[in-house]
């Protein structure tokens, strides 16, 4: 495969502060989920700084352990434009280590109440080490579209 990213974008009948404070609340990722992994935050305060640390518990059947956490590092903070973060875990030495897979909501104001809302999921810094034992994307196709409708829905109140 040539492309190392995939994407998916929807129209959110709200306005993009709105959107946006959903998206930077750690609180809400296992709602917007679309593949059911996220289970709940362990950091649970708002996102507000590029470099800023948010850890998520999770669960996948294929994983080792089952129950396992994430470390996600924010990379871009632009409210309410675009928010994202790598992915990674911590080592039992306090270190954290990313895998090079990158998540990115960008946002675009429709007038006063809708958002265009692009959701991308980028693995193209993934290194062949990693790609030798997990498949890229690690979910179907229809996880993109699945997390903005789950947006959609928080952000409409539904």
């Amino acid at each position: 495969m040539d492309q190392e990213n995939v994407s998916a974008t929807l129209t959110l009948a709200a306005p993009a502060e709105k959107v946006f404070a959903v998206l930077a609340d750690p609180t809400a990722h296992a709602a917007i989920d679309g593949t059911g992994w996220i289970r709940e935050p362990v950091d649970r305060a708002p996102l507000t700084a590029v470099g800023q640390i948010f850890r998520m518990a999770m669960y996948h059947a294929d994983h080792p352990d089952g129950d396992y956490q994430v470390a996600n590092k924010i990379q871009v903070l632009d409210p309410p434009s675009a928010i994202g973060w790598l992915t990674g875990q911590e080592k039992d030495d306090g270190r954290l280590e990313f895998g090079g897979w990158f998540w990115r909501y960008d946002l675009v104001p429709l007038g006063p109440s809708g958002t265009e809302v692009t959701l991308t999921y980028d693995w193209s810094a993934v290194p062949q080490s990693i790609r030798e034992y997990l498949r890229f994307p690690p979910f179907g196709p229809e996880h993109l579209s699945n997390s903005l409708r789950h947006l959609a829905g928080l952000v409409s109140g539904g």
